[in-house]
């Protein structure tokens, strides 16, 4: 191959190089302004409320046994006479919910933070435990019952509205601070009486709940029978966690969903005996929604810029087979300041999408930049129909790479179709080039020397 020709395809490999570090700073300066939106988020959470979880009612028997001294040899070190505290976690027989939650914004700087605010009804009943059924080490130990409570855990306490009355067996009873709830400290108990444990009966319970949180709400299903009704004025939910809504609608003027859970489907009663015995639990199950806005421009303009490489080597390319085709030469620092332009752009949507939505950020800025490079190059190429030839193909290039964020599940196939249209392009356009003559050419020119 002719060293010239050579040259050029290594100085432009440089100069991509070189743009590919210039879009990795770009990267890291979109990471960093996603790191100070989460400092945003966290902040705003430190002064007024966090995500929220909610775990309960669970009813808790607390409970001694005595345990007599024992002389035979079976009792491997445990024949001296002792007392053990234990407590007894009842779970609802049925379970039903249903919330009203409501958002409302909080900005730190330029950044916005989703607050939510809900109104939930618990209803269900329980079945409460004979005393010969509460677990004990020996059967000739002596039970002595302590004060059954109710609890719920709520992890952040400083959402709590109102101070919420528990209707237990139609009396009125008010919760106390502290969730007393092994594994959770958070939250709050309401103080029953031992008279209330009559052995067997079924008590139905009902009390509403009042609760702010950030941007996530989490419940975790306790009784046998789970139904969660939770509606809400925000149109972009997002449904997660062990267990997704069995219905749903979701419109402009909010959601309505439904969960229905059984104790066959979820671990967590298990898991919080576990807690109850002094076990490590990893998680518990729930699931959670989440009130969030529907595009993270960070993500979006990261999705962006993993892109940009792929912009400067077309573009490249499209220089490069003008050069071949029109045998006009494009000098390595217009290659530079196009790729330069080029990388910009990411950078300008960063900017303004913090300030305005992102479609219009990506709209002025994919604008600004392709008039540029039109502008650039219509003298550079001495002609400005070139200049708009080549502004006209980074007009589809901008948009098929809109297409691709808008269409996160589609983006493989979009992708693949954009890399396979540009091939075909390069190879229809050079379909005619001998390639051996370019250089055969250049070398007669150079080695003829000036003619007289």
């Amino acid at each position: 191959m002719q060293k010239k020709l050579l040259y050029k395809i290594l100085a432009i490999a440089a100069l991509t190089l070189l743009l590919g570090i210039a879009l990795a700073l770009i990267q890291s300066t979109i990471d960093e302004r996603l790191r100070f939106r989460d400092q945003a988020v966290q902040s705003v959470a430190n002064d007024s409320v966090r995500e929220q979880v909610v775990v309960g009612p669970v009813l808790v028997i607390p409970y001694s046994e005595a345990i007599e001294a024992r002389d035979d040899a079976e009792a491997k070190g445990k024949s001296g006479a002792r007392t053990v505290k234990r407590r007894k976690l009842v779970y609802p027989n049925t379970l039903q919910v249903n919330g009203a939650i409501t958002t409302d914004r909080r900005y730190r700087g330029i950044h916005q933070v989703l607050i939510y605010s809900g109104r939930h009804n618990f209803a269900g009943d329980f079945t409460l435990p004979q005393l010969a059924d509460l677990p004990r080490e020996s059967a000739t130990s002596r039970l002595t019952l302590g004060l059954p409570y109710v609890a719920l855990a709520v992890s952040d306490v400083r959402g709590i509205r109102d101070i919420p009355r528990l209707n237990w067996g139609g009396r009125e009873l008010e919760f106390q601070q502290g969730a007393a709830l092994p594994g959770y400290a958070s939250g709050m108990h309401a103080p029953l009486e031992q008279a209330d444990l009559k052995e067997g009966a079924k008590v139905a319970f009902s009390f509403a709940l009042g609760l702010a949180g950030i941007e996530n709400q989490h419940f975790v299903p306790v009784a046998r029978n789970n139904r969660y009704v939770i509606q809400s004025n925000w149109p972009h939910p997002q449904f997660a966690g062990d267990f997704l809504p069995e219905s749903r609608s979701v419109g402009d003027a909010g959601f309505n969903a439904e969960w229905r859970i059984s104790s066959m489907a979820s671990r967590a009663q298990q898991q919080l005996d576990a807690l109850a015995a002094g076990e490590r639990v990893k998680s518990v199950d729930s699931f959670h929604i989440g009130f969030i806005e529907p595009v993270n421009i960070y993500s979006q303009a990261s999705r962006a810029t993993k892109y940009g490489l792929l912009f400067v080597a077309l573009t490249f390319a499209a220089f490069f087979v003008f050069e071949v085709v029109k045998r006009l030469a494009i000098h390595p620092i217009q290659y530079l300041l196009v790729g330069l332009a080029l990388a910009l752009f990411f950078l300008l949507l960063v900017g303004l999408s913090e300030h305005i939505p992102f479609v219009a950020a990506y709209g002025i800025a994919a604008s600004a930049c392709i008039a540029l490079i039109a502008y650039y190059l219509g003298h550079a190429l001495h002609s400005r129909w070139r200049g708009l030839g080549f502004g006209v193909g980074l007009v589809l290039l901008y948009s098929a790479l809109y297409g691709l964020l808008i269409s996160e599940n589609n983006a493989l196939v979009l992708g693949s179709l954009l890399l396979f249209a540009v091939l075909a392009a390069l190879m229809v356009a050079t379909r005619q080039v001998d390639w051996y003559e370019i250089g055969n050419s250049e070398q007669a020119e150079t080695s003829a020397g000036p003619q007289p």
